[in-house]
């Protein structure tokens, strides 16, 4: 059977398992083999920014009211044991979902880009070690509906 210390750390684990990548080098499977349209230009600007996590987090709500009820329950007995199991249900949800959020925040880059075509765009996405752009930089913009990235 878990202890607590195993059951927070697995659900921490399952928590960031679940973190989508945000990256120029990641497509999801709905945007494979779908025509982009390409503009080639120069970066002008870059700056560091945080890309936040999931807020609607239902995974990490639930897990946290699990966990929270669940070590809650040990408290007292009768129907003060009942009023300490929901207390640390809502709490533990609510903890659950800010370490959910915090689990799936990532570190992002704002690329501003003079393209060839002479219009400006700026472009947010996740930093890879393969794709880190710095001014001066000769880059591709890829878009494909609303999404766009940035690429050498």
């Amino acid at each position: 059977m878990f202890n607590k210390f195993s059951l927070i750390c697995a659900v921490l684990l399952l928590l960031s398992g679940c973190a989508s990548n945000l990256t120029g080098d990641n497509y999801s499977a709905a945007e494979a083999k779908k025509v982009q349209n390409v503009s080639f230009g120069l970066v002008l600007s870059e700056r560091p920014v945080v890309i936040d996590g999931r807020q609607n987090g239902v995974l990490g709500s639930l897990a946290g009211a699990g966990l929270g009820g669940g070590i809650a329950s040990n408290v007292g007995g009768g129907n003060g044991k009942d009023v300490a199991t929901g207390i640390g249900a809502i709490i533990g949800g609510i903890l659950g979902q800010q370490i959910e959020e915090k689990a799936t925040r990532k570190q992002g880059q704002e690329i501003t880009i003079k393209l060839d075509s002479g219009e400006t765009v700026s472009i947010v996405q996740q930093i890879s070690q393969a794709n880190f752009f710095a001014v001066n930089d000769r880059v591709k913009v890829l878009r494909q509906g609303d999404t766009a990235r940035v690429s050498y």
